[in-house]
């Protein structure tokens, strides 16, 4: 069954050209044209992953990411813009965006983030379900516990709310602890991207988000530290 993509973009030879290229690889489209038609398919039609732009009529980007988020959709959502402020694109990643590309972009690149985070959530959807109290899958940090089986981590006994990515993200450090990995490398393992394709600033804003759930002061941090230069490790404390 192929997968659907759902292509919010209000420049139909934008649209066009994705749904063609996309089609070409084997994934159905639906297209909306501004961001209104674009969250009212999001939430009904259940597509694997959202190309979202950001300047919309109706309702922009940002809304819309913000509005599915709020829903508990975790679909991936990759944004397009054409604006080159930084605080657009980490405003959108705050807001639950898996990433960005910006116009004009490379359909190669385009389609290799596409495949990557497709490819993400079918190997998490895909993960067995082990009994809760079986150890395999379990990483038990001292005061963190990760749950692979559940999906979940615990914080002194107390669920974390992270988002998918923040789980992922937990969870790879977690089971290397004391290691540094570099953004460039968390892209590789994290966001799937083979070859490193992605903005490293997407890491630096998850890590940022995972520090405010995770840690008792996210200004200093004890479990998610940074090694300046080299990336971050997650310290066993």
């Amino acid at each position: 069954m192929s997968k659907k993509i759902l292509i919010v973009e209000d420049e139909k030879n934008i649209v066009d050209i994705l749904a063609f290229n996309l089609g070409r690889e084997g994934y159905e489209t639906l297209e909306a044209y501004d961001g209104e038609a674009g969250l009212k398919l999001a939430l009904e039609a259940d597509p694997d992953l959202i190309l979202l732009d950001l300047m919309l009529p109706k309702m922009d980007g940002f809304d819309v990411c913000r509005s599915v988020r709020q829903r508990n959709r975790s679909t991936p959502i990759i944004m397009l813009t054409a604006r080159e402020e930084e605080s657009d694109k980490v405003l959108g990643l705050e807001l639950g965006a898996d990433d960005y590309i910006t116009k004009p972009f490379s359909m190669r690149e385009l389609l290799a983030r596409v495949k990557a985070n497709i490819r993400r959530t079918d190997m998490l959807t895909a993960q067995p379900q082990a009994p809760v109290n079986a150890d395999p899958g379990r990483l038990d940090r001292g005061r963190i516990l990760v749950d692979s089986a559940l999906l979940m981590a615990f914080k002194d006994g107390k669920a974390l709310d992270l988002t998918q990515r923040e789980f992922e993200l937990l969870k790879f450090l977690a089971a290397q602890p004391e290691k540094v990995f570099s953004r460039e490398a968390l892209m590789e393992h994290v966001w799937n991207y083979e070859g490193y394709v992605g903005d490293v600033r997407a890491v630096d804003v998850a890590v940022r988000r995972l520090r405010e759930k995770v840690e008792d002061d996210p200004a200093s941090p004890t479990f998610i530290l940074t090694r300046r230069g080299l990336g971050y490790l997650f310290h066993m404390g």
